[in-house]
This record gives C-alpha cells, structure tokens and sequence, in this order.
C-alpha cells in the first residue's frame, strides 16, 4: 500500500485559489449590481420629486388664482351688512307692530 503524500501546494492551487477567485468575482458582481439599482433608484427619486415639486407649484399657482382679493370680500361685506340693515329694519317694524 502506497502512501499517498499530502501536498498542501497542490491543495491551495486547485482548490482554494479557484474558490477564492469565484467568491471574488461573485462579490464584485453583487455589487456592481447593488451600485447599478441605487443608481437607478436615485434616478426614480428625482424623477418623483421633480414631478412633487411641479405639481405643489400648479397647486399653488392655481390657489393664488381663486384666491379673494380684498377688495372682493370688502364687496361681499358690504352687501351682507345692507341685507342684514334691513332685516333689522322689518324686524324692528314688526315689533312697533306688535305693542
């Protein structure tokens, strides 16, 4: 029966040196990977809030459209208080009435 030598050289270049070199090319290309999709979740990012931005200025641009101009509201005030001036009026005509 022959003795088979263990031969640690044989062991690192045919065993672990391949393995090494396949665990290395997978963790480049994980993360080749993981740069590529931050990347282009970045790219969504800005997209989105470019379109947020945009879309907050016509909301804003749009309020200050319909928004009530001062002189607007003294108008309104001033028809509300000739309507209510004469709602007092008939109101106090029908109470002379009533005594």
């Amino acid at each position: 029966m022959d003795h088979i030598a263990f031969d640690p050289g044989w062991w690192v270049s045919a065993v672990e040196l391949p393995v090494l070199g396949g665990m290395a090319l997978m963790i480049w290309r994980a993360r080749q990977e993981s740069d590529h999709r931050i990347d282009e979740l970045e790219h969504r990012l800005d997209v989105g809030l470019g379109q947020a931005r945009e879309a907050l200025a016509a909301y804003k641009l749009e309020v200050a459209k319909s928004y009530a101009t001062t002189g607007y509201l003294k108008d309104v005030e001033q028809r509300l208080t000739e309507h209510l001036v004469r709602i007092e009026g008939k109101l106090d005509g029908c109470q002379s009435c009533a005594k």
